[in-house]
């Protein structure tokens, strides 16, 4: 056996619950689980035995939506808006997505890779081993293509399983506007086959202020024959029925949801479609619409919970705390929160077969958390109790 995690007590995931586990092990072999369970029904030895002396296992965390690749910042914008300037003021001004745009045009591939890193790091920090990373401040073919592979190169650099996700049809850019379906020819046409065996999935953000229900319904049509799992950005603005088109082409996530109605849920519970989300966006843009929970655990329908990341309405890089916002902003349970950037958030993005809970057979991503309850890691704010990360069965 190459490492054992002894004395250790387990949150598995498994189950219904958090399928906890008192006095338990972890064995691992190759970078996989091959024993997780109760101390007296595993392996005897290993070449390295690590004891945790009590302390806490889960899996490790998964943030299954973010914009971690992007140039510039909007704090400048932000300080306008706490001085009475409105979103659009701000946008004529030059500002909002496409200010970010042209600072991620004008940086390089290995820039931005350098830009992410702090990002990534601090996500890291907090027992994060898989990441979910969206292009979409690019808006050329050129552009979103570099987004992708700084995306991957981020893998590269760090111990962490990263998930690109072509996200072209993020905003119209300046050069087509009012051509909004000449601009989503070029992503259907051009962006999406380029982007196979770069992307794991294809995006979109269908509202009112990005893409229309055609728009994004041709999309993830596109996407489908390409070979690409989609999912997609609904509900957040106003109903528009984005969750029930995600579900209708079979998507991985819906995410946002904030105006998500029975209709919409029924449609993605049929179809097995997560729900992602998004409490920091929530947070804020001081919405006021809460996502239908209960219609979710009405219907069954899984629960992830992700930092979206982004310069302009999430500029956060805690997974730690979205759980804490999830549960005093959202009312969701202590299960439930731990659930979300854990099985369910695997869910989100394709690989709940091989990561997201702690059992024989999946990935050895482990974080051991110096806790007494596991209750600790939603209840607490500004508190990072990591006491180790695993990746592939690797401490790092």
């Amino acid at each position: 056996m190459e490492r054992l995690w002894i004395n250790a007590r387990l949150a598995t995931m498994t189950g219904d619950g958090l399928g906890v586990v008192e006095d338990g092990m972890v064995a691992c072999e190759q970078g996989r689980i091959v024993y997780a369970g109760p101390g007296g029904g595993g392996p005897r030895e290993a070449a390295e035995v690590i004891d945790c002396a009590g302390r806490w296992i889960t899996p490790g965390l998964i943030d299954c939506h973010t914009h971690l690749i992007h140039a510039g910042d909007r704090a400048g914008e932000w300080a306008m808006r706490l001085e009475g300037a409105s979103y659009e003021e701000i946008a004529r001004a030059g500002g909002g997505i496409l200010s970010t745009m042209r600072a991620t045009r004008a940086a390089s591939e290995a820039e931005l890779v350098e830009i992410a890193l702090p990002r990534l790091d601090a996500l890291l920090a907090e027992g994060v081993t898989t990441i979910e990373v969206k292009s979409g401040y690019g808006l050329t073919l050129n552009d979103e293509l570099k987004m992708l592979r700084a995306a991957r190169a981020l893998g590269d650099e760090r111990a962490i399983r990263v998930s690109p996700t072509l996200l072209g049809a993020h905003a119209l850019p300046p050069e087509y506007a009012g051509r909004a379906d000449d601009y989503i020819n070029l992503v259907c046409g051009a962006m999406i086959p380029a982007s196979v065996g770069l992307a794991d999935a294809v995006d979109a953000f269908c509202e009112g202020i990005g893409f229309s229900i055609e728009q994004s319904g041709r999309v993830l049509t596109a996407a489908k024959a390409a070979g690409l799992p989609v999912k997609l950005h609904a509900e957040q603005l106003s109903a528009l029925h984005g969750a029930s088109l995600a579900a209708s082409h079979g998507a991985l996530s819906a995410d946002h949801l904030e105006y998500a109605e029975d209709s919409d849920v029924r449609a993605m519970a049929a179809a097995g479609t997560v729900a992602v989300l998004l409490p920091g966006a929530f947070y804020f843009m001081r919405e006021a619409k809460l996502p239908p929970i209960d219609l979710f655990r009405a219907h069954h329908v899984p629960i992830a919970i992700a930092t979206d990341c982004n310069p302009g309405t999430s500029p956060t890089t805690s997974l730690l705390l979205m759980l804490n916002m999830a549960s005093t902003l959202f009312r969701l349970t202590v299960t439930e929160a731990l659930r979300g950037v854990t099985i369910n958030a695997a869910g989100a993005i394709g690989l709940s077969a091989q990561i997201g809970t702690l059992e024989a057979g999946k990935t050895c991503d482990l974080a051991v958390w110096d806790i007494s309850n596991p209750a600790e890691l939603v209840y607490r704010i500004g508190f990072n109790p990591l006491f180790m990360r695993v990746k592939d069965g690797q401490c790092c």
